[in-house]
């Protein structure tokens, strides 16, 4: 389910320590994407898009791999920097196999400002 701009008052500022995580992300690695996710204990796992020869996952997918193998047993939240407009939906796909249908997720342009939320489904 996609939040239009209206429906969301005011970030977290958890939520907003994600997507400054993801940013800062994308700009050290200057990958496509930068992503960030909050686990059920509050820890934050941080990754850039993986583009092998051998092995593609994009931002998001990498940040939820990162949190399942360190333990993770839940998701808060998900941030993503990218310049599309909404987030994909094998990223939706990933944050609700780990973290339960209507997980957030936050997508966010480059300069961090947030451009949609959506929920995992």
């Amino acid at each position: 389910m996609l939040l239009g701009m209206s429906d969301i008052v005011e970030l977290d500022p958890e939520d907003k320590k994600i997507i400054t995580l993801a940013r800062s992300a994308r700009a050290r690695n200057g990958v496509p994407e930068g992503a960030a996710v909050r686990d059920e204990t509050g820890r934050t796992y941080v990754a850039g898009t993986v583009a092998l020869e051998s092995l593609r996952l994009s931002a998001l997918q990498t940040a939820v791999a990162m949190a399942v193998a360190s333990g993770a047993k839940s998701l808060e939240a998900a941030a993503v920097v990218s310049e599309a407009g909404e987030p994909a939906e094998a990223d939706l796909a990933a944050v609700r196999d780990l973290g339960g249908a209507g997980t957030p997720v936050l997508l966010a342009g480059p300069d961090g400002v947030l451009k949609v939320a959506a929920e995992a489904r």
